[in-house]
This record gives C-alpha cells, sequence and structure tokens, in this order.
C-alpha cells in the first residue's frame, strides 16, 4: 500500500524524465539544457557530449581496477538518461550547491525551495526522501545529500542548509565515496572501514555454477533470476532496479561480485551444499538484500 514502504528506483526516474520530456515537447537533454545547465552557467555538464566536454572525459575504473567502457554504451542507460547519464565537474556541481543553498539568485530559486517541502519518511532509516535530494537529521542538525553512480565512477552531494556548506566528492571508481563527503562535511562522521579495492576473479566449478543458477525472492524488491550463460553466471536484478543483465564474476566459493558496478552477491548454502538463498549488495551501498530460492524442483 502506498507509504507503507520505500525503495530507490531507476525506472521511476526514466519514467519522470519522459513525463517532463512530453510535457514540454523536448527531449530530457534539451530540456535540462534549457531549464537547468543553462540558466546556472554550468558549461561542462551535459548528456549529449561536445567534443570540448569529450576531450576532458576522465576514463572511470572498475571493480578490477581496469577501463571503464562509456556508460553510453549500455542500452539500459541510453534510452534512460535520467538514471545516470549525465556527465559534470565538481565546479559545476559546486555552482549547482551555490544555487541550491541561496548564494546566488537563478530563476530556478523557487523550485530548489519547493525540492525539499515535499518529504516523505525513508521507513526504518531515520532519513527523509525530498524530491531529489535525502534529508538526513532534523532542526539544525539537518543535511541534504544525494549519491550516485554508474560504469567506472561515483559521486556525492551534500550540503548543510543552516551553515550553508557543500561538499562534493567524484571518483573515477565505482566504489561509494558518500562516507567520505559526509565525514568532510560534519568530521564526526566516520569514514567507513576500507573494503577490497581490488577484486580478482577466480575459476569455479561448472557444477558449483549449476547449483546456483535459479530464481531468488526478496521480499518487498522482487525477484532476482540468477542465470547461467555458457561457463558463468548472470544477474538480472527487478525491473525497477534500472540495471541491465550483468555477469557475476567468483572470487571465492559463494562470493560473486560484478565489474562494471559496486554490486556484489553472496550465495547461501543448507547442509548439504545446496543454494537456499543469496544477499544482494546494491551498487547505491543500501545494506544486504536478502533473497530466498524459488524452490520449483518436483
Amino acid at each position: 500500500d502506498i507509504g507503507t514502504a520505500w525503495d530507490y528506483s531507476n525506472l521511476g526516474y526514466w519514467l519522470l524524465s519522459e513525463a517532463l520530456a512530453s510535457r514540454t515537447g523536448m527531449s530530457y537533454g534539451s530540456l535540462l539544457q534549457t531549464r537547468v545547465f543553462a540558466p546556472l552557467g554550468l558549461q561542462n555538464t551535459a548528456i549529449t557530449l561536445s567534443p570540448k566536454i569529450q576531450a576532458k572525459i576522465a576514463v572511470g575504473h572498475n571493480a578490477g581496477l581496469q577501463p571503464s567502457p562509456p556508460v553510453s554504451s549500455l542500452s539500459v542507460y541510453a534510452v534512460m538518461p535520467a538514471a545516470g547519464n549525465i556527465v559534470s565537474t565538481a565546479n559545476d556541481l559546486l555552482t549547482f550547491l551555490s544555487a541550491a543553498m541561496g548564494y546566488e539568485t537563478s530563476p530556478m530559486t523557487h523550485a530548489m525551495e519547493v525540492m525539499l517541502s515535499t518529504r516523505r519518511p525513508i521507513l526504518q532509516s531515520g532519513k527523509q526522501q525530498a524530491l531529489g535530494w535525502v534529508v538526513i537529521g532534523e532542526g539544525d542538525d539537518q543535511l541534504i545529500f544525494h549519491d550516485g553512480g554508474t560504469l567506472g565512477f561515483a559521486s556525492a552531494a551534500i550540503w548543510d542548509p543552516k551553515n550553508k556548506v557543500g561538499v562534493v566528492v567524484l571518483s573515477n571508481y565505482v566504489a561509494s565515496v558518500s562516507d567520505i563527503a559526509r565525514h568532510l562535511i560534519r568530521s564526526n562522521v566516520p569514514l567507513e572501514k576500507p573494503t577490497v579495492t581490488k577484486h580478482i576473479e577466480i575459476a569455479l566449478d561448472s557444477a558449483v555454477l549449476d547449483a546456483y543458477a535459479g530464481r531468488y525472492e526478496a521480499r518487498g524488491e522482487g525477484e532476482f533470476v540468477i542465470l547461467r550463460e555458457n561457463n558463468f553466471l548472470a544477474i538480472q536484478a527487478p525491473a525497477e532496479w534500472g540495471l541491465p543483465r550483468l555477469r557475476l564474476r567468483p572470487e571465492s566459493q559463494r562470493e560473486f561480485f560484478v565489474l562494471e558496478l559496486p554490486l556484489r552477491v553472496t550465495f547461501q548454502t543448507d547442509g548439504s551444499g545446496r543454494a537456499n538463498g543469496l544477499l544482494v549488495y546494491p551498487p547505491r551501498g543500501q545494506k544486504a538484500v536478502p533473497a530466498n530460492r524459488i524452490l520449483i524442483d518436483k
């Protein structure tokens, strides 16, 4: 029922972008350029890249520390630019934060205020979802933030509305940088313990891969499908996640990772070694999502 749960949806952002584009009779890229980028003077922010911007693009790196392909090379992102296909610079994003914090007047001042006036609770987290932004804390202790990640890159923007201080952190590696942004703006917020920075793929017996293939149901999320393709496994996340089918690479008997995004899967087994569930660690750094295997054997 409406209001009983919350989830972040790439598909939802794509649907909203399509509605806005249809309403204005413009492409989503042109709409952003006309209504947001140009009025704020964001000269290095775009969806359709000019030769000037293309020449300055950093090389992203995947979980194996190898160069990542451009995000637009994946068809799902090419048709869903609102889900992660905008490029920018630290300076442009700081300009955006300056406008959001009221340091600069712009045609978007009222719209930015409205973005924070509508809020819904992110259940069981103590956070609130505003329009685009996530709100942490209450009163004078509030922080406003949004983070993101695409193929080979991670980002975070956060600001303190009381003290009007903002931070932008960008990385050309897939690991989350949200903890760095929060620590920079509030030194009492600890940095997360570093995880393995480079994942190394190992070989597993075909029988092990066969045992993991199947469908897994996650309450409140939907169905994860683990597919056996040639000599490897692939994962298809629920449609709302807005992700393409991704290859899973083993780094131990039960631990698998994805090169393109910071997404990991841990398979759970029963006493006989049969897979009866899994944990999916989402690319946005949320808590692990548990899923139980759907048994269809007769």
